[in-house]
């Protein structure tokens, strides 16, 4: 657009050679190629798109004199993508679709499509998780050990500094890791690597936030070797696209580095990002029918302003240190990161006291309807009327009862934080080795370690004086060694510790010679956890305070690929691993919150895994077909609910041991260049992933009560296996196909538009309900007489969602003022506003099958599935002004 500036650290590749070059501090670089062809030379720089040519190499050098690079003002795409990936939310906090803010920088069509379409839907790539994804900064691993995820809002609205992103696919060579099976992310935010000068920008959406300012500043690297970045943003909303759910975010980021050469690096770096929101609710379809996708029943009117009864606020500051030299045939990098803060939700507590949730079954018309003694269609239309008149939260209600005289001052109701405050330290270091022109050493490892301290915090005594710190069901105390009585600010109910350390080695060589190519990884690593009790529970007496033992597991893993050049335009690559991995500390420890119970005879998991691909890049087009396989083998699941099983009823601890997962399938990605100014794209995803064993099941309960109403004295139950093999994994559309067309204009603007189809999508199971325990009549210990196993497969069939059609539009239009440069960006998200269930998952509470067939006579079940539905038409607007 004008302006003369050398882009440096630009990639420039060859697309048919393994190495990768970059541009210098002036724009300029040199390859070095040793076999006459020829060959497609490919640029790409984070801030422009991208730009491939064909070259001729006889011999003799080539000087390809000056090369513009058109800035890519699509790269606003991911603004809104980290939207999705902060925003979407289950029940119990999970990101659903985290895994796909670690394909906001790749090209490749497919990927690029998946993050910012299907995303929508919930699409998962392979159909695996984030946890199956790395991400690093600066080279430092950022995933947490509770659940294996990386936690996007710990740099959530500092994408200014996260633009230079190296993203490898699968299971790729990666230079800083070894590397998991979905992909790896490393983001350099060191500011040597950002372009210099100012940007500020700002949005508007109807997503999670409303609003949204940033404004960064880059120095440049300074004659004397420094160079430093800050970025700051602000996004909030009184209420997102869901009603109730506020959203409060503020970002900061500061960066110094000092290259005292041009082989030596020495940076240090702060991120501070602080975000609150409120969170929604899954609904059954009864209640999705009464109040539509918007309707959250966790927030009421208070004083004239809105509250929301459940919310989460992260704030976990992260400080690094790193150092990186560069030679001609060797690369070192080591850092070191201590991050530190909480993570905290909140809810509503009820004690002898009726529950507050408006959407609680015995509210509800079907409770009337499905009633063992005979629908009561008055009472359900009764109960229709109030709920439609009343349905949101009633805090004037919480505190009429906590001022109640016979309450004498102690919590009926209370609002209470359970918080995790968490102290990371992690040390990484990487190499690099040039051996010769075509081999290559990579070695390099990390270690973290973790203390978690863990408990539930009392925000709010809702008028009362003071809560009884016991349990309500059994009257038996939490804080035994404790005292009773405790009010605002206090630790109650439990208080924990879990301390935890893993160890990983890894290295790596890869050669190229003719036209072949290929790598292979080895790592090893070394994973403890341990918990330490800091409340004795009076249900768990001997086991409750103190420490448990240290549970640990050593793994092993191994990688390779080899890639075959049939031609500089046609290659194929196949790449397989096999690994160890430990299990995650939410899945290691069964009830943390009350004893040091582990998982018995817990085993570490082993992950099997092949693809093979083919890649194509003729001048106007260019594609990937991929076929993979992947088995997932002794994982361990634990769950919590109330359940009226076939032995009894009782809140419970559920533990699936020894679950095997398969994920099997193929996609594609075209890319035609019909002119200088339109391109048509082509993606799609056949997947077919599903559970491959039938795992054992064992359920584990408190003994506070009386014998006569305990499942069992022990405590625990083995319930045997759970039939649950070839039934589909709820991991999103396991089918996704989408046409999209882009038109951009030599007068700087554009405009794109992606339709979208995806479909075989499945609601996560109940694995009790598939144990033999649910053919139990609880009252003779009898099989159900008409429990046939073509009823029970009637009632147990697992529910397919419905398809998903979605129409997405992006556009923008750059402009050049004064040599400042500003861009608009628009897009609209599910343009003809349909709703759709996204997810959902069988509810537990009906564990026998009398039970759930009476519950489903009426075709409106009170404890039926529970869903998460769409948003509709959302849109995204961002000016941003560079100078």
């Amino acid at each position: 657009m004008g302006l003369n500036t050398p882009v440096k650290n630009a990639s420039i590749a060859i697309e048919t050679l393994s190495q990768t070059f970059f541009t210098d501090s002036n724009g300029h670089f040199k390859i070095h190629i040793f076999e006459n062809g020829e060959y497609v030379l490919a640029i790409s720089s984070p801030e422009f798109l991208p730009k491939r040519f064909a070259i001729i190499c006889d011999g003799e050098p080539i000087d390809l004199g000056t090369i513009f690079l058109e800035k890519d003002i699509s790269q606003e795409k991911s603004d809104n993508l980290i939207t999705l990936t902060d925003g979407d939310l289950l029940d119990d906090g999970e990101t659903v679709s985290g895994a796909l803010g670690l394909l906001q920088s790749t090209k490749d069509v497919f990927l690029n499509r998946a993050a910012f379409d299907f995303g929508q839907a919930f699409f998962k790539v392979r159909g695996y998780d984030s946890r199956n994804g790395m991400v690093m900064i600066n080279g430092i691993p950022m995933n947490k050990f509770f659940d294996g995820r990386p936690q996007w809002n710990n740099w959530g609205g500092l994408n200014d500094v996260q633009r230079n992103q190296e993203y490898t696919n699968g299971l790729e060579m990666n230079p800083y890791t070894f590397g998991r099976i979905l992909g790896n992310t490393q983001i350099n935010v060191r500011p040597s690597a950002m372009r210099p000068g100012i940007r500020l920008s700002s949005s508007v959406s109807n997503r999670t936030y409303r609003r949204r300012v940033m404004g960064t500043y880059s120095s440049g690297l300074s004659k004397k070797g420094w160079a430093y970045t800050v970025s700051s943003s602000r996004r909030w909303a009184h209420e997102g696209y869901v009603e109730g759910t506020l959203y409060d975010a503020y970002s900061f980021f500061g960066a110094l580095e000092y290259q005292p050469n041009t082989k030596n690096s020495l940076a240090l770096t702060a991120i501070l990002a602080r975000n609150r929101r409120g969170r929604s609710a899954a609904l059954t379809e009864e209640v999705f029918d009464l109040m539509g996708n918007q309707y959250n029943p966790y927030w009421g009117i208070q004083d004239g302003e809105m509250r929301n009864s459940r919310e989460r606020e992260i704030f976990e500051p992260i400080v690094m240190l790193n150092y990186g030299l560069q030679l001609d045939k060797f690369n070192w990098s080591v850092g070191v990161a201590h991050q530190f803060g909480t993570n905290t939700r909140s809810r509503l507590g009820y004690y002898n006291a009726p529950n507050p949730d408006p959407t609680y079954y015995r509210y509800l018309p079907s409770y009337f309807i499905n009633s063992s003694i005979g629908a009561d269609f008055i009472n359900a239309d009764l109960a229709r009327e109030a709920f439609l008149k009343n349905p949101q939260l009633s805090w004037e209600q919480l505190y009429a009862a906590n001022l109640n005289p016979n309450e004498g001052g102690k919590t009926a109701y209370m609002l209470y934080n359970d918080v995790a405050e968490d102290n990371y330290t992690t040390v990484a270091s990487s190499l690099e080795y040039r051996l010769h022109e075509n081999v290559r050493l990579g070695f390099g490892g990390n270690f973290k370690t973790l203390s978690s301290e863990n408990f539930a915090k009392i925000l709010d005594v809702l008028g009362a004086d003071f809560h009884e710190d016991e349990d309500s069901f059994s009257n038996t105390l939490n804080d035994a060694h404790g005292k009773l009585q405790k009010t605002t600010g206090e630790k109650f109910n439990y208080h924990y510790l879990l301390n935890a350390s893993q160890f990983e080695a890894f290295g790596q060589l890869s050669t190229t010679f003719g036209k072949w190519s290929g790598f292979a990884s080895i790592s090893l690593s070394n994973f403890s956890a341990q918990r330490n009790g800091l409340f004795t529970n009076e249900r768990f007496m001997e086991n409750s305070f103190g420490k448990s033992k240290k549970v640990g597991f050593s793994n092993v893993g191994y990688k390779g690929g080899l890639t075959y050049f049939l031609t500089g335009r046609h290659w194929f690559t196949a790449n397989a691993a096999k690994l160890d991995r430990s299990p995650v500390l939410q899945n290691i420890f069964i009830n943390p919150r009350e004893n040091n119970e582990v998982v018995p005879e817990i085993q570490k998991e082993t992950i099997a895994t092949i693809d093979v691909n083919y890649f194509m890049r003729l001048p106007s087009l260019i594609g990937r077909l991929s076929a993979f396989y992947t088995r997932v083998m002794n994982t361990t699941d634990i769950n919590f609910f109330f359940v009226d099983s076939g032995l009894g009823s009782d809140f419970v601890q559920e533990v699936v041991t020894g679950l095997d997962r398969l994920h099997k399938g193929l996609e594609f990605g075209l890319e035609y260049e019909a002119s200088s100014s339109v391109k048509v794209s082509a993606v799609g995803n056949w997947g077919h992933y599903v559970y491959a064993s039938d795992p054992s099941v064992q359920i584990n309960f408190d003994t506070a009560g009386t014998e006569e109403d305990l499942i069992a004295p022990e405590g625990n139950i083995d319930l045997g296996i759970t039939k649950v093999k070839d039934l589909k994994l709820a991991q999103g559309p396991q089918r996704a196909f989408a046409l999209g067309v882009e038109y951009r204009n030599p007068k700087y603007w554009w405009f794109g538009a992606t339709a979208n189809y995806l479909t075989h999508n499945y609601i996560n199971i109940s694995t009790i309900a598939r144990t033999s325990s649910f053919l139990l009549d609880p009252e003779t210990g009898e099989r159900f007489p008409d429990a046939t196993d073509e009823n029970v497969a009637k009632l147990l069939d697992q529910q397919k969602l419905e398809d998903i059609y979605l129409l997405n539009l992006i556009g923008g239009k750059s402009w050049l003022v004064n040599k400042k440069y500003i861009s608009l960006f628009a897009s609209v998200s599910n343009l003809f506003d349909g709703v759709f269930r996204t997810g959902g998952y069988e509810q537990s509470r009906n564990g026998n099958f009398g039970q759930m067939q009476q519950d489903n006579l009426s075709g409106s079940p009170s404890f039926g599935p529970k869903y998460w539905y769409s948003y509709g038409r959302t849109y995204f607007l961002n000016l941003a002004i560079s100078f």
